[in-house]
């Protein structure tokens, strides 16, 4: 049914290792060793983080659905929406809420798996009749410049609480780049994580069950596999703990003795000091204050605030201003 309905723009070939290369040659040759944490994400690493996500302990993506279910109709009214864009949609599992409460003409999942991609596009289009979906094969760091064309009142949304894993001066620079997407009548979605108690926070990436400590450990799996490094994953722990500076989750691994590791592809060699820690993530954690402020030097405006009633995490709606 309506196979003329789906468009696929590859913009990352099928077998690209999303420059892990690259951010080990800057990463682990710095005094304060670190790798971004889009590298967790093979298909094991992916299995892992749904697992991660039906923890008692990981309470944001219930959380966050259930905002959603309570404000997607509200939303729908409110942006006047005729697209949708889902930055990391996998398989658009949450924004069924939303895709409901809408009328939409198009949507557009944005993924860096073209196999992820094109799969949810072609269960969008029978599950929706009428509904285009447009899929962006793509790093949504790099390749937003690559959206289709607007077909009306668009709403970008990227949730999880995937924004707090950038440091703030990348969080501003890409929200600009977001903003620069969205044109006079459009919306940014976003869902971010609240600050709250530390032994909550840091239960949620320190599971009881060592789920995410394997999570976290998968990274060097990546890396050995498709580098051809020889890390001895079994002598490094699972570290994660609140900063309260910056109000925000570290996720490290730490070295229990020392270790030279060989990326011989790279002619690249790394050592670790005993106890010297890899940093894998940080995950920042907001109050409506410092989101007013990124939002406002990325040129938007928060709009509407929308909460649980514990406030545990928001969703938010922003626009330029």
């Amino acid at each position: 049914m309506g196979c003329d309905l789906l468009a696929i723009d590859v913009r990352i070939p099928p077998a690209a290792e999303r420059t892990l290369r690259e951010d080990v040659l800057d990463g682990l040759t710095r005094p304060f060793k670190e790798i971004p944490p889009k590298h967790f994400y093979d298909a094991r690493g992916s299995e892992l983080f749904e697992q991660i996500c039906e923890l008692p302990e990981y309470y944001p993506t219930r959380t966050e659905r259930a905002i959603l279910e309570q404000y997607a109709p509200y939303i729908a009214e409110r942006t006047g929406a005729d697209e949708l864009v889902e930055l990391g949609a996998g398989y658009a599992t949450k924004t069924r809420l939303l895709i409901d409460a809408m009328d939409l003409q198009r949507f557009v999942p944005v993924d860096v798996s073209e196999t992820t991609v094109r799969e949810c596009g072609e269960q969008l289009i029978e599950e929706y009749p009428g509904m285009a979906v447009h899929g962006l094969v793509g790093d949504f760091e790099r390749h937003l410049v690559h959206l289709p064309e607007s077909c009306g009142a668009r709403v970008v949304a990227f949730l999880g609480g995937t924004i707090g894993n950038f440091p703030p001066g990348s969080r501003r620079r890409f929200l600009r780049t977001i903003a620069r997407t969205l044109g006079d009548d459009g919306w940014l979605l976003l869902g971010a994580d609240l600050v709250k108690d530390p032994a909550v926070l840091e239960a949620a990436y320190d599971d009881a069950a060592g789920v995410t400590a394997e999570f976290n450990l998968n990274v060097l799996h990546v890396m050995n596999r498709e580098l051809g490094s020889d890390f001895d994953v079994d002598c490094f722990d699972h570290v994660a703990f609140w900063d309260s500076e910056r109000e925000w989750i570290e996720m490290r691994l730490r070295a229990r003795e020392r270790q030279d590791v060989s990326f011989p592809d790279l002619d690249l060699n790394v050592h670790f000091a005993a106890r010297e820690e890899l940093r894998t993530e940080i995950s920042a954690k907001f109050t409506p204050t410092r989101l007013q402020g990124d939002f406002a030097a990325a040129g938007l405006e928060l709009v509407e605030w929308m909460t649980d009633e514990d406030e545990m995490f928001a969703l938010s709606l922003a626009r330029l201003r």
